[in-house]
């Protein structure tokens, strides 16, 4: 589903923000990345989806090329920043509907997946409202709505839990349970590891652009927390 080879990027001072890693993620996969601020997590995810251009490796999205085939691969995929930006003049059900359009969403279906959605989200009776008048946690339930509407492929996500309460944040695992149990393979950065601990079955730590460990999660973490393996591997010169 996602195929990750000798990827490195590199800005302006020749520095890297990324520097050589590879990783697969496969259908039912939910793949957590972590690291520290400025480890190379979000500059990493803005490759895969095709924001940020990279020197050096391949990523392939189901098995198809994101520089060469950039269109058919953002078809495959969903991704949300860790801060989404929305069209706040719209309505929440316009912008349901204008993303809809882009993917070419047929009427019956898409309103069947938000009602759906919605109705989960416990916001159904807020889409008629403006989305300048929602809260944060608001917009980023409206965000994952949005990225679900179209039924990628994959999921990726940027520290998706950020803004949500605790009821919202379980639905949201439950969602992404549901969503890999039906095919699709989710790949997501967080700073919260007792939720990747909890529902990744394979995780990656990156450290200063490199990661330091990838792998199945018990494997990875064996007798110890994903916690305490993470403290001692960003301590450890």
């Amino acid at each position: 589903m996602l195929s990750i080879k000798n990827l490195s990027k590199s800005y302006k001072s020749n520095e890297k923000a990324i520097d050589n890693i590879s990783f697969e993620i496969n259908k039912g996969d939910i793949f957590g990345f972590i690291g520290h601020n400025g480890a190379g997590k979000t500059t990493t995810i803005k490759c895969i989806v095709g924001i940020h251009e990279f020197e050096e490796g391949e990523i392939l999205i189901d098995k198809k090329d994101i520089n060469k085939n950039p269109i058919e691969c953002k078809i495959d995929i969903a991704y949300i920043p860790d801060n989404p930006d929305l069209y706040e003049s719209l309505t929440g059900i316009q912008y349901l509907n204008f993303i809809s359009n882009i993917f070419k969403v047929e009427r019956k279906e898409r309103e069947e997946l938000i009602n759906y959605y919605a109705n989960r989200f416990e916001i159904k009776d807020n889409l008629g409202n403006l989305i300048s008048s929602y809260s944060h946690g608001m917009k980023q339930k409206l965000a994952i709505i949005s990225a679900l509407i179209h039924k990628p492929k994959i999921l990726i996500l940027d520290e998706p839990f950020v803004g949500l309460d605790p009821k919202a944040s379980f639905t949201l695992k439950e969602m992404m349970k549901e969503f890999c149990e039906n095919g699709g393979a989710i790949f997501f950065s967080t700073h919260v590891l007792d939720v990747a601990e909890k529902i990744c079955n394979k995780v990656a730590i990156i450290k200063n652009g490199k990661l330091v460990t990838s792998g199945y999660t018990d494997e990875v973490t064996r007798n110890k927390s994903l916690e305490s393996l993470f403290m001692e591997m960003i301590e450890h010169e």
